[in-house]
Order: structure tokens, then C-alpha cells, then sequence
């Protein structure tokens, strides 16, 4: 693990420097900051979907969880790095969205309208708050499950669903609302009411994807390939297609009511990204973000295979990129595929510093919940 973590920081800082090239370099500052928050919003999502998942494993008590707790929740301990990673974003408003242009807004009743709820200061405030709220569960959550480690107190276990019932609930509004405006809000005068459930849905496929892949890299090896078994590999298979159904069902009802009411406010969303090059990149994601995982997950025997299941989460995990830059970076209406070198460079610059830290956090603790009632249970070697 020190060379993964030497190896991925190294990368990171490499792309990061090439990246912050672009900021001297760069015709349109915009251009600059729209690949920045790519970056931000995919890597974020990970953190947050890691949350999500978590919460919901300690809910239904499944035995999945043993195999990819510890990485869920050093993955929920970036969320302090995601917290730095967020000032150049703040610090930048006006240069990402246009409703923090005071000349703009005045020109536009639209954005005067809004300007109660789209305004720097209170942006500025709802995600600190947001970001309080992530912290403290992602606080209690790590503290509590290094708690059952040590003790093996069934008070933990049921600490760790009371927090997790209202936890993931307040998960599923703040990560909404963050998508409302982090993204959304990129083009003020759109709105969808399913575009939050759609980026929370991505996030905890993100996070189930990034898990599962690395998890399964390393099934054979102690102490993981005591605890996999065959049915726990079908549940997080079975995991793994729920979430590609239920992303694939939201952004398909929200494309058809959008679609069908034809309405030039609504539909310019989807018409600048159906234009040109964009409509190719729609159809990858129609076939890699959907159609194959969906057929390929199916099978009892792909589920049931660590490798295969691996290979097909990390395929996934590489096209949700790909669906956050069809969502964030056509936004200017110019209609052709206007992809930059920056889109790739920021991603894996404030990616290989994520992983770093990620790595470094999984070295904190062992890879298998000790004291988990869940390893007591009868079955667990099927």
C-alpha cells in the first residue's frame, strides 16, 4: 500500500501542476474553472456516495458490508481534504456562474428573481453548512465503528443505526441541494426537480464502483479472502445493478417529462447536450452507463466471480466521469464537443491525491471489522 500511495500522490501532483497551467495559459478563465469543478464534483461524490452507502449498510445489516466497510469509511476521512478543495470554487463564483455577476443579474428578471436563494454569501453559507453536516457524520460513523473494534459492545452497533436513520436522510437533502447549487445552478435559468436524486444516485454508484473494483483486486489475499464468499460477491453485484437501474430510471423519466413538454426553458438542457459531438458521448453513456452493465450484471456466474465483478465496477466507475463532464462542461450552448486537456488533467490531479489520502487512511485500521456481530453469524464462509 506505501507504493500505491507514493505512486498515486506523485501522479497527482504531477497532473495538479499541469493543471494550474492552465490558469496562466487559459483564454477563457471559465473554461479553466468549469473543469476544476468537474474534477471537484466527481472526486466530492465518491467521499459523499462512501457516506451514503455506509449508512445505509448499517440500516439493513447486510453482510456485504464486511467486505468493503474499512474502505467506505476511509473514504468518508477525505471529506477535510474535499472541504480545501472547495475554496477555489467559492473564491471563483463569478467566474463559474453567472448569477454571482452583479451586471448580469441586473440585466436578467430571471436572476433577479432568484437572487434570494443565488447569491454568493448565502452559497457560500449553505455549503459550509453542508459540509458541517458531512463531517459530523462521517465523525461519528469512523469513531463508533473503531469503538465496536475495540469492545465489541452491542450498544455500538445500535449507536451506529440510531445515527445512521436521520443520517442518511439528511444525506440524501444536503447532497440534493449541493447538486442544486454546485451544478445546477450553472445554468440559473433551468431546473429539474430530479437532478438531485440523480446526483445522489451517482454518488453512492461512484462510491459502490470504487470499492467494489478495488476490494476485488485484492480478493485473494488476507485478510479479505477469508471473508468473501460467494454470496456476499452476489449481494454487491446485486448492489451494483440496483443502483445502474435506478440512475438509468431517473435520468430516462427525466428526460422523457422534459422531452415531451417541449418547453424552450427545459429543453435547451438537454438540446446543447444532443448537439454535435455531445450526442456521441450521450450514447456511450447510454451503452456503458446502462445497457452493459445492466446485461453483464445479470449473470448469477459474473456476480459470483471477484475478477469479473471488479472489471465491471471499474468500467463503471470510469463512465461516471464521463456522464459528470456530458452534465457540467457543455453549458455555453455552442453546440460542438469542446473538450479540453484540462477536463483530464484535473480529474486525476485532484484524483491522485484523493487516492493518497484514501490509501493512507486504509492503513489505519484493519481491512476486516473486527467484533462485527456479522462474523459471528452462522453461514459467514458460504
Amino acid at each position: 500500500m506505501d507504493r500505491a500511495q507514493v505512486t498515486a500522490l506523485s501522479i497527482g501532483l504531477v497532473a495538479s501542476a499541469a493543471f494550474l497551467v492552465g490558469a496562466f495559459t487559459a483564454t477563457d478563465p471559465a473554461r479553466f474553472m468549469r473543469s476544476y469543478l468537474l474534477a471537484f464534483l466527481f472526486w466530492i461524490g465518491l467521499s459523499l456516495g462512501c457516506s451514503g452507502v455506509i449508512m445505509l449498510q448499517h440500516l439493513v445489516n447486510g453482510q456485504w458490508g464486511l467486505i468493503i466497510r474499512r474502505l467506505l469509511e476511509s473514504g468518508t476521512r477525505t471529506l477535510p481534504l474535499m472541504a480545501v478543495f472547495a475554496l477555489p470554487i467559492l473564491a471563483g463564483a463569478p467566474r463559474l456562474y453567472t448569477w454571482a455577476r452583479p451586471d448580469v443579474v441586473n440585466a436578467d428578471p430571471v436572476l433577479k428573481h432568484k437572487a434570494l436563494y443565488l447569491n454568493v454569501p448565502f452559497f457560500a453559507g449553505r455549503a459550509v453548512l453542508y459540509f458541517a453536516i458531512w463531517l459530523i457524520l462521517a465523525f461519528f460513523l469512523n469513531r463508533w465503528s473503531a469503538e465496536q473494534d475495540r469492545t465489541g459492545s452491542p450498544d455500538v452497533l445500535r449507536r451506529l443505526r440510531a445515527i445512521s436513520a436521520p443520517g442518511l436522510v439528511l444525506y440524501v437533502f444536503t447532497a440534493s441541494f449541493f447538486a442544486f447549487d454546485w451544478a445546477m445552478s450553472l445554468e440559473p435559468h433551468w431546473f429539474s426537480t430530479a437532478y438531485g436524486a440523480l446526483f445522489v444516485v451517482g454518488q453512492v454508484l461512484s462510491a459502490l464502483s470504487f470499492v467494489i473494483a478495488v476490494t476485488m483486486a485484492f480478493a485473494d489475499k488476507e485478510p479479505l479472502s477469508a471473508v468473501i464468499t460467494k454470496k456476499r460477491l452476489n449481494d454487491l453485484g446485486n448492489m451494483l445493478l440496483a443502483f445502474v437501474l435506478l440512475w438509468a430510471y431517473i435520468a430516462f423519466s427525466q428526460f422523457l417529462i422534459i422531452w415531451a413538454g417541449n418547453l424552450p426553458e427545459e429543453i435547451t438542457w438537454y438540446v446543447h447536450r444532443l448537439a454535435g459531438g455531445w450526442a456521441l458521448v450521450a450514447v456511450i453513456l447510454l451503452l456503458f452507463h446502462f445497457a452493459l452493465p445492466f446485461l453483464i450484471l445479470l449473470s448469477r456466474a459474473v456476480k459470483r466471480k471477484a475478477r469479473t465483478l471488479g472489471i465491471v465496477a471499474a468500467a463503471l466507475f470510469a463512465v461516471r466521469l464521463l456522464d459528470l463532464f456530458w452534465t457540467v462542461i457543455p453549458v455555453d450552448g455552442k453546440g460542438g464537443l469542446n473538450a479540453s486537456w484540462m477536463d483530464v488533467a484535473a480529474p486525476i490531479g485532484m484524483g491522485g491525491i484523493w487516492i493518497a489520502l484514501f490509501v493512507w487512511q486504509l492503513k489505519s485500521r484493519p481491512l476486516v471489522p473486527a467484533n462485527d456481530p456479522l462474523l459471528q453469524q452462522e453461514g459467514v464462509h458460504e
